[in-house]
C-alpha cells in the first residue's frame, strides 16, 4: 500500500501544468541531443546547470532527468540512419541498425528502438518504485575487486559480440584499453603517453574515436564505391513499421534486454553501456543462427536499445537512495540537487518525499511524451535516406565536426576525429569490427582504476579476485566462456556462421 500512496503522490506531482512543461522540454532537449552528434547530455546538462537557479528543485530535475534518458532515444536515429552513433550506448545499435537501413528497412528499425525504449524506460520507473531499496543493497556488494572482475566478463563477451575472427576482435579490444591509457594517471597525477601534447593530457575523447571509426569512416568508405553500390541511400524504403514476424523476433529480445539493462544500470560506470553490449552478446547466445547479426536482424536492435534506457532509468537508484552518482550525468544530477540545497542521500526519500517520488513518475510521463514524439518523426527520418548522398554527406561532416568543435571549443578534437576516420577506414578494409575497440577504450581507464584499488586495499595481494566469492564467480564466467569459445565444435560452427558475414 506504501507504493501504491508513494506514487499517487509522485503522479500529483509530476501532473502539474509546470512539471509537464519542464519535463516535456528535457524530453524534446534530450531527442535532439541524441539525434546531433557530438552534443551528448553531459555537456548540455553541464551547460543548463546556471539556469535552474530561477527553477525549483522538483521542476529543475524533472527537465534534467528528461534530457538524459531522451537522450538514450535520440542516439539510436542517427545510429540506424547513417552509423553515427549520438550517444556512447547506442555503438551498440549501429551494427544491427544501420544494415537494415542499407537493406531499405530503417523504419521498423527506428520502430523496435522507440517501442523497445519506451517499454524498458516504463519497467525501469517501476523498477526505481519497488526495488530501490534492495538494489543498492546489492550494489553495495561490488568492491574494486568484483567491478574489475565484472569488466574482463564484459571485454570477454564483446569477444563474442564481434563477428568474424577471434583474433581480430581481441586484437580490437586490445588496442582499445591502450588507447584508454592516453590520459592522466590516476595516482600519480603524471601525464601517460601524450607525447607533450597538452590536449591528450585529459585522454581521447569517446566522441572523437566513435565519430570518427564510426561516422568518418563510413563516409570514406562509401565514397570509395562506385555511386550506384553505395549502400544506404540507393534502397527503397520498405514499409515503416514492423512485421509481425519483426514484433515476434523483437518482443523476447525487448524483455531479455529489460530485465538485464535493469540490473545493470545500477552499477556504478556506463551501466546503460555495458548493459547494451551484454544484451547484444546474450542475443547471440540465444540465437538459434547468430549469422543474423550484424547483417540486419532486429533483434540486435530491440535488445541492446531496451537494456541501454532501462540501464538510464535505474542508473538513478545508487544516486537517489544513496547519493553516490554511477556516471557523469548522475554527477551533474547530484549537483543540480546541492545548487538547490538537497542533500542527496537516503534521506532524500523521507525529508523530500515530493521530489523523489515526482521525479520518477515524471519518468513514466517522460516515456509517454518521448514515443509520441518519436514515432511520428520516423518518416521524417526516413526521408533524410532519399536525399542524394553527394548532399548528405558533407551534411554529415558538417554537423560532426560542429559536435566535435563543441566538445572543448578546440579543433584539435576535430583533427583527431579526421584521424580515427582513416584508422576506421582501414578497420573496414581489414573487415575488423570495430565495436569491441570502443568497449575496451571505455572500460579500460575503469579496469586499471579498480584493479590498483582492489590491490591497495589488499596490499598486493593478488588473490583477493578470488577469494571473494563475487569476484571469483564473475571471473570464472569469464574462464567458462574463453573455454567454450575455444572448444574445437563451437569454434567451427562459429568460424561456419560468420564466414560470409561481410
Amino acid at each position: 500500500m506504501d507504493l501504491i500512496t508513494n506514487l499517487s503522490l509522485g503522479f500529483q506531482t509530476a501532473l502539474t501544468l509546470q512539471n509537464l512543461a519542464y519535463g516535456f522540454l528535457g524530453c524534446l532537449l534530450g531527442t535532439l541531443i541524441g539525434v546531433l552528434p557530438g552534443l551528448g547530455p553531459v555537456a548540455t546538462i553541464a551547460m543548463l546547470l546556471p539556469s535552474i537557479y530561477a527553477l525549483d528543485a522538483v521542476p529543475a530535475l524533472i527537465m534534467l532527468a528528461g534530457i538524459y534518458y531522451g537522450a538514450q532515444y535520440g542516439g539510436s536515429t542517427t545510429a540506424i540512419l547513417i552509423n553515427v552513433p549520438g550517444e556512447s550506448s547506442s555503438v551498440v545499435t549501429a551494427i544491427d541498425g544501420y544494415a537494415m537501413a542499407r537493406q531499405g528497412r530503417a523504419g521498423p528499425a527506428l520502430a523496435a528502438a522507440g517501442l523497445g525504449s519506451f517499454f524498458a524506460g516504463c519497467v525501469g520507473t517501476v523498477v526505481i518504485a519497488a526495488f530501490a531499496p534492495p538494489l543498492t543493497e546489492m550494489a553495495f556488494k561490488f568492491g574494486p575487486a568484483e567491478y574489475f572482475s565484472l569488466m574482463v566478463l564484459g571485454l570477454i563477451g564483446a569477444v563474442v559480440l564481434a563477428s568474424g575472427s577471434l583474433v581480430k576482435a581481441i586484437a580490437m579490444i586490445i588496442l582499445g584499453l591502450l588507447l584508454g591509457q592516453v590520459n592522466t594517471d590516476v595516482i600519480s597525477g603524471v601525464p601517460r603517453y601524450s607525447f607533450d601534447i597538452p590536449e591528450l593530457t585529459d585522454g581521447i575523447q569517446f566522441v572523437t574515436i566513435a565519430m570518427g571509426v564510426f561516422g568518418f569512416g563510413e563516409i570514406i568508405a562509401n565514397l570509395g564505391r562506385p555511386s550506384e553500390h553505395r549502400e544506404v541511400f540507393t534502397k527503397e524504403v520498405h514499409g515503416l513499421w514492423p512485421t509481425k514476424d519483426d514484433f515476434k523476433k523483437a518482443a523476447p529480445a525487448v524483455l531479455r534486454g529489460t530485465a538485464l539493462g535493469s540490473i545493470l544500470g545500477v552499477l556504478p560506470g556506463g551501466g546503460a553501456l555495458l548493459s547494451a553490449f551484454a544484451a547484444y552478446t546474450l542475443e547471440k547466445k540465444v540465437a538459434k543462427d547468430p549469422s543474423k547479426f550484424g547483417k540486419g536482424d532486429i533483434r540486435g536492435v530491440a535488445g541492446p536499445e531496451s537494456a541501454n534506457n532501462a540501464g538510464a532509468q535505474t542508473s538513478f537508484i545508487p544516486m537517489l537512495t544513496l547519493g553516490i552518482p554511477p556516471n557523469a550525468v548522475m554527477a551533474l544530477m547530484v549537483g543540480a540537487m546541492t545548487i538547490k540545497g538537497i542533500q542527496p542521500g537516503p534521506q532524500v526519500m523521507t525529508s523530500n518525499p515530493e521530489l523523489f517520488w515526482g521525479l520518477i513518475a515524471s519518468m513514466w510521463i517522460g516515456n509517454l511524451m518521448l514515443i509520441i514524439l518519436n514515432l511520428p518523426l520516423i518518416g521524417i527520418w526516413i526521408k533524410l535516406l532519399t536525399v542524394p548522398y553527394r548532399f548528405l554527406y558533407p551534411a554529415i561532416l558538417t554537423f560532426c565536426c560542429i559536435g566535435l568543435y563543441t566538445l572543448n571549443n578546440n579543433n584539435f578534437d576535430v583533427y583527431m576525429a579526421a584521424a580515427f576516420g582513416i584508422v576506421g577506414y582501414a578497420f573496414y578494409k581489414l573487415g575488423c569490427e570495430p565495436a569491441p575497440l570502443l568497449l575496451g577504450f571505455i572500460l579500460g581507464p575503469m579496469m586499471e582504476e579498480n584493479l590498483r584499488r582492489a590491490l591497495l586495499l589488499s596490499r598486493g595481494d593478488w588473490s583477493t579476485f578470488v577469494t571473494r566469492p563475487l569476484s571469483a564467480s564473475l571471473l570464472a564466467a569469464a574462464a567458462l566462456m574463453v573455454i567454450i569459445v575455444l572448444l574445437p565444435s563451437v569454434k567451427a560452427r562459429r568460424e561456419e556462421a560468420f564466414q560470409d558475414a561481410d
